[in-house]
């Protein structure tokens, strides 16, 4: 999250909790931070909001009444009555004790938060934080020892890498607020307590994730389908990763049918592809649309993953940007090793 400068912290709170199964506590603080210090403030407010991206929104939701969603509960109550803080903090701090029951859960600290004047569109609002700090990493302190100085080494947390984060703007109340979540430390389905069974958040289905979605599912079929299916090589991917990408990149709007005819070009990889994407929307639990308007955000993000590197051995790598027509593949039977081919007018 960018532009926090005008952020205000205005109570924040530390309970610790463990994983019940492992038998380990829920502790509970008796009082807020005092936040009497600027830079432990600021230094507060960056670990906390800095890894957020406003623009990938989901939303609380319940399988029959949204009033029912607990978080969704606790949060309002905090909007509505700023002074019953720590009372809603307590009950969060329970309800997530509550989940942490798989064994892949840690014990760590869970910080509920107060926040106002955050940017959000063109205007600030309030906004409700709750993070969980599970991962200490080891730091060094040097202090003075009498006339020299001592090292020591403690464990504390990378103010740098937030673990586990949701932080909940004060808008669109009914349809169960704009919620932004973060999750670093469990990728995997087996583990997705933060975001399922704590938050009970859903991903808002805007412009953003529909072209996030829409490109994850290129990038997997281009990787993992077209080279089951089809005789293809790395340098074909490549070309087609980068296809892909450009299509995203030059135009406002995605159309299915016309991205499979200028990227995919033939009939029977167009036929896999749409085969492909039905199984990813149900394996995924996602619709893909068949037009959307591309947000170019997402598309910045996901440009991340589409990597146009040629590994060869471990002793060349080749960027490929694109123009595969000057690249030639081969195969010298002399010295028994294939090679490519690469022609240039100059380099530097």
């Amino acid at each position: 999250m960018t532009a926090i400068d005008s952020v205000v912290l205005e109570q924040a709170v530390v309970h610790q909790l463990g994983n019940p199964t492992r038998g380990e506590e829920l502790k509970l603080s008796a009082n807020p931070l005092s936040l009497n210090d600027p830079i432990v403030r600021g230094l507060l407010t960056r670990y906390f909001l800095h890894p957020f991206n406003e623009e990938e929104q989901y939303r609380f939701t319940h399988i029959s009444n949204l009033e029912l969603n607990e978080m969704y509960h606790y949060v309002s109550a905090l909007f509505d009555k700023p002074a019953s803080f720590m009372e809603q903090s307590a009950l969060m701090a329970h309800f997530l004790y509550t989940k942490s029951t798989h064994a892949n859960v840690k014990q760590g600290e869970l910080y509920v938060t107060r926040f106002s004047q955050v940017p959000f569109g063109t205007e600030y609002v309030e906004a409700v934080g709750i993070f969980k700090s599970e991962t200490k990493e080891p730091f060094l302190k040097v202090f003075p020892h009498g006339k020299s100085f001592e090292v020591a080494a403690e464990d504390g947390i990378n103010i740098n890498k937030l673990d586990k984060g949701c932080l909940v703007f004060r808008q669109n109340r009914e349809e169960g607020y704009i919620v932004c979540v973060v999750d670093n430390t469990n990728k995997q389905n087996e583990a997705r307590y933060w975001v399922n069974d704590f938050l009970q958040v859903m991903r808002n289905t805007n412009s953003y994730h529909h072209t996030d979605t829409a490109l994850g599912m290129c990038k997997l079929f281009i990787h993992n389908e077209m080279a089951e299916k089809f005789e293809v090589s790395k340098s074909d991917q490549i070309d087609m990763l980068n296809r892909s990408m450009d299509y995203f990149k030059t135009k406002d709007e995605f159309r299915m049918d016309e991205f499979a005819r200028e990227v995919l070009h033939h009939d029977e990889v167009i036929e896999s592809f749409h085969q492909y994407k039905n199984v990813y929307e149900s394996a995924r639990q996602v619709a893909i649309e068949e037009e959307f308007p591309i947000h170019l955000s997402a598309v910045k993000k996901q440009q991340r993953f589409f990597k146009s590197v040629l590994k060869l051995d471990k002793n060349f790598h080749i960027y490929i940007h694109g123009r595969k027509d000057l690249i030639e593949q081969g195969y010298d039977e002399l010295i028994g090793k294939r090679f490519y081919k690469l022609y240039f007018d100059e380099e530097s």
